[in-house]
């Protein structure tokens, strides 16, 4: 059906948007890229769809990969796919357990500052919900806990702005 044209309240009735879009795709979540890459962001029950699209969108930017535990948000969603830019098209997808590396367990604080830390070879940052963090189990099968340096009296950061510092403090090493 390619070129073909679509009626615009067609386009409203499939759109979850205010504003229709005027063009659209369609794509099979098989197509999507799987895999991992040396550096991984690892997602635990992170439901917030705006946040997952927001990390397959850092995840793109510094070349890593984003790993999904179950109770993630479909990153295939409006909301989540609004969110990655069509990020989600290039950054492979793996399942939470299947990146290997150095596992590295964001917390908001008593961790190892981020910045002190040696991070060689492959790394998975280990990022969980923002009101639940991450269970004691999943802490356990890390290799470190890192938090990220904030001022005094500051609450925690949102977690794709933390997924995407520690992305970029990786990168800044490493450049």
């Amino acid at each position: 059906m390619a070129g073909d044209d679509v009626s615009p309240e067609l386009l409203g009735e499939v759109s979850t948007l205010a504003h229709p879009p005027r063009v659209i795709g369609v794509y099979r979540r098989i197509d999507l890229p799987r895999g991992v890459r040396p550096v991984t962001l690892a997602l635990w029950r992170v439901a917030d769809p705006g946040n997952v699209g927001t990390l397959v969108r850092s995840a793109a930017v510094f070349g890593a990969g984003v790993a999904l535990s179950h109770g993630c948000a479909d990153p295939t969603g409006p909301k989540a796919l609004r969110a990655s830019m069509g990020a989600l098209f290039e950054v492979p997808l793996s399942g939470f357990d299947e990146p290997p590396g150095t596992r590295v367990a964001l917390v908001p604080r008593g961790g190892a500052p981020l910045p002190e830390l040696e991070l060689p070879g492959e790394v998975v940052f280990v990022l969980g919900a923002e009101r639940e963090g991450l269970p004691d189990d999943v802490l356990a099968r890390c290799d470190v806990q890192a938090s990220i340096p904030q001022a005094a009296g500051a609450e925690s950061l949102n977690v794709a702005m933390a997924g995407t510092i520690a992305l970029y403090e990786l990168a800044r090493r490493r450049a």
